[in-house]
């Protein structure tokens, strides 16, 4: 598939018109300027939907709606919860950059939790994901075979995407919590006519929360602008701090984990495989190696650096640990050695991702081993993975290291004294390791708080990061407004543009289908725990930019303008794709975003052109089910009906006699056998009077057009 949709871009591309003169470099926001949230997207299509984006099935909602929610934050038993391993189907109806943040969104769910997804291959229930009108989702498996979850224009933002399949896995808006008056107060009269039922609450009667506190976080809490009928406030938080906070899209929350994880029951997360922030005195299982001269030290600051852990950042009174090699003793050559604790891998590629801080020598280096256990090799087999060096730094510093591992393993961290003078040493902190694969380029923006402090709004307001080179060659840059656009300030704006490079010549171009990925980091120490915000923008070779016929992931040095790095090379920089509203500034502080004075953006560029054709070879059908449905909770029935569930909707059986039946949506119309035999002999006695002035009609016509056919025939006789 793959090879044909290229053969089908080249051709194409062959009768498409040459590109126009290069002007300058312009800036496609892909937000439009706004921060638009799923309702905000889903009003503007005029959609209406229950609570702004849950799609329901044959169910009149506000008489059925109580009976529904009965265990397990609405979810009704069972039968309504998926397997853990959830099939899905990719429509080729998404845009190619929602596909690729879809299956970004389904690594979060393996990193921080038991749930899995896989490709469809004829299960009965599955999950078909396709580019509908807005971002929409039912609630819970269906039990109706193919469920559609809409990923429309605009939604393809990954706590979007987390927030649907939320809604797929059985969970409502966290605002309509029974508790929820306890936390938050709704101004009825700022909502919208007629929008006021999207903020009913449900009592501990018919809705569980899981035992889990009231989350201002979660991803599945409405905006303080939902639904508002002018500029004010619909959700007024009863602690004002959390005003800006809710609404979030950028990730999970924790509380959104602990409420996944209980009602599915997972005791696990399936690609997460260790976290150490050496709090603990056990060092979180790691052993100090006898194949070594010296050992780390767990300690809380040394004289030399650093003065804090990066954990707490001496924040926390008798806390903040991290482990150190002392290089100012020993010498060249002297080593110390740690090893974690056994680990067993499922996938065959993990990150591993820690703190180095460097208060020793430039020559002082970390090297990173694993050892390996085989059944040939039982006591562990050492394989060098990379070696860290660099002058010391006055601050901790972010690394990530690919590994590739398929047997059980330990990750063994091998501290080596450099030659020369050395008042300090390594250490190491915030160790997270997983399955999954480790950003291409880290950009780190150091004084940070000055650069919010004294930056202007505005094209003077950029930063810009060095080059980077994706793993197909192509160059490519990120310029940040610190604080915001002109028309959009107090938020962070992010783009990004292709810049001319030394592969150029060899590549192919208009760029396609590329998606990069931009992650402001939240440097929590559990990288469970952590809610970063990330955009992403995908090479589509056939965009033409706003302002002109070019392309705009054309080659820079045709469609873009001189720029010059800060050594002075000049280069050229193409359009920057991105968005003006990528972070504001209030939920820049509300989390591990700036931690000691620095940020970091982590960046990928990957080829997804594989994902142009995703649908099955075999079209997806709907399962039709003969299970015996169950009975309803309530009975919405009259005259002594039966209410059975079916696929989730209640139907009333309706009682009957030898000569008499109730009939009608709830059983309220009685019908009889001498009705139906008056209704019989009516019907009789009036197709008889209609088929005799059918008769009649037509002896009538006939009769004057054969006159007429005489009288034609008699009056041509005359004439000749």
């Amino acid at each position: 598939a793959s090879c044909i949709s290229l053969c089908a871009f080249l051709i194409i591309s062959f009768f498409l018109p040459p590109p126009q003169p290069a002007p300058e470099t312009t800036e496609i926001d892909i937000d439009g300027g706004i921060d638009q949230d799923i309702f905000d997207i889903n009003k503007a299509l005029g959609l209406d939907l229950f609570e702004g984006d849950i799609k329901l099935h044959g169910v009149r909602l506000h008489i059925y709606f109580p009976s529904w929610m009965q265990e397990r934050n609405a979810i009704i038993g069972d039968n309504y919860r998926w397997p853990h391993v959830i099939p899905y189907v990719l429509e080729d109806s998404l845009e190619m950059n929602a596909k690729g943040l879809i299956l970004k969104a389904f690594e979060q769910y393996r990193l921080k939790t038991c749930i899995d997804f896989k490709p469809w291959e004829g299960e009965k229930n599955y999950i078909s994901v396709f580019k509908g009108s807005g971002c929409w989702s039912s609630v819970g498996n269906m039990q109706m075979g193919l469920q559609q979850l809409s990923i429309g224009a605009n939604c393809d933002r990954i706590g979007t995407i987390q927030h649907e399949f939320l809604h797929a896995l059985g969970f409502w808006h966290e605002q309509s919590r029974s508790d929820r008056d306890d936390y938050v107060t709704i101004v009825w009269d700022r909502i919208q006519s007629g929008k006021e039922h999207n903020f009913n609450k449900y009592d501990d009667k018919t809705s569980d929360f899981l035992n889990v506190p009231y989350d201002y976080n979660s991803v599945m809490h409405y905006s303080k602008t939902a639904f508002m009928n002018g500029t004010e406030p619909t959700i007024l938080t009863n602690i004002p701090d959390f005003m800006d906070v809710i609404g979030q899209r950028m990730d999970f929350s924790e509380y959104d984990l602990q409420k996944l994880n209980r009602l599915y029951n997972c005791t696990s997360s399936l690609s997460f495989m260790d976290t150490c922030s050496f709090e603990l005195e056990n060092i979180c299982g790691m052993i100090q190696s006898s194949d070594d001269n010296s050992d780390w030290q767990r300690l809380s600051q040394v004289p030399a650096g650093p003065n804090t852990d990066h954990t707490n950042m001496g924040e926390c009174k008798d806390s903040g640990y991290f482990m150190h090699f002392n290089t100012s003793a020993g010498g060249e050559g002297s080593t110390a050695v740690l090893e974690s604790r056994i680990l067993y891998p499922k996938r065959g590629f993990q990150c591993l991702q820690f703190y180095l801080y460097n208060s020793g020598n430039e020559g002082d280096r970390l090297n990173v081993w694993v050892r390996e256990y085989t059944s040939a090799n039982p006591n562990g087999t050492l394989r060098f993975i990379e070696e860290i060096k660099g002058s010391p730094e006055t601050y901790w510093q972010l690394h990530h290291v690919s590994l590739n591992v398929t047997s059980k393993f330990r990750v063994v961290f091998q501290g080596v004294r450099g030659n020369g003078l050395s008042n300090g040493g390594l250490s190491i902190d915030d160790i997270n390791l997983s399955e999954t694969q480790c950003p291409h380029h880290v950009w780190h923006i150091r004084n940070f708080t000055h650069l919010l402090n004294t930056s202007p709004a505005g094209r003077d307001g950029i930063i810009y990061s060095p080059p980077f080179y994706s793993s197909k060659g192509y160059a490519f840059q990120v310029s940040l407004y610190v604080n915001g656009t002109t028309g959009n300030p107090f938020n962070l704006g992010i783009y990004l543009s292709l810049i001319s490079g030394a592969n150029d010549d060899h590549l192919q171009w208009p760029c396609p289908w590329q998606q990069g990925t931009m992650i402001l980091l939240d440097q929590h120490p559990d990288i469970r725990q952590r809610m970063s915000n990330q955009r992403s923008v995908t090479t589509d070779p056939l965009q033409l930019s706003e302002s002109s016929s070019n392309y705009t992931w054309d080659r820079p040095d045709k469609v873009g303008s001189e720029a010059t790095f800060p050594n002075g090379t000049k280069y050229m920089r193409g359009p920057g794709v991105g968005t003006s509203a990528f972070l504001t500034h209030e939920r820049l502080r509300s989390r591990n975003f700036i931690k000691e004075d620095g940020v970091y953006i982590l960046l990928t560029m990957e080829d997804i052109s594989h994902l142009l054709s995703t649908e099955p070879s075999v079209p997806p059908t709907v399962v039709t089910t003969t299970k015996v449905p169950a009975f309803c909770p309530d009975n919405p029935c009259e005259n002594d009906g039966v209410c059975v569930m079916v696929n989730r909707a209640p139907v009333c059986r309706c009682p009957a006699g030898d000569n008499w039946w109730y009939m009608g949506e709830k059983c309220e119309r009685k019908g009889s056998t001498q009705e139906n035999t008056v209704i019989a002999v009516s019907s009789t006695i009036t197709v008889f009077v209609v088929m005799l002035i059918v008769t009649i009609t037509t002896a009538v016509c006939l009769k004057k057009k054969y006159k007429q056919g005489r009288e034609n025939k008699d009056s041509l006789t005359l004439e000749e």
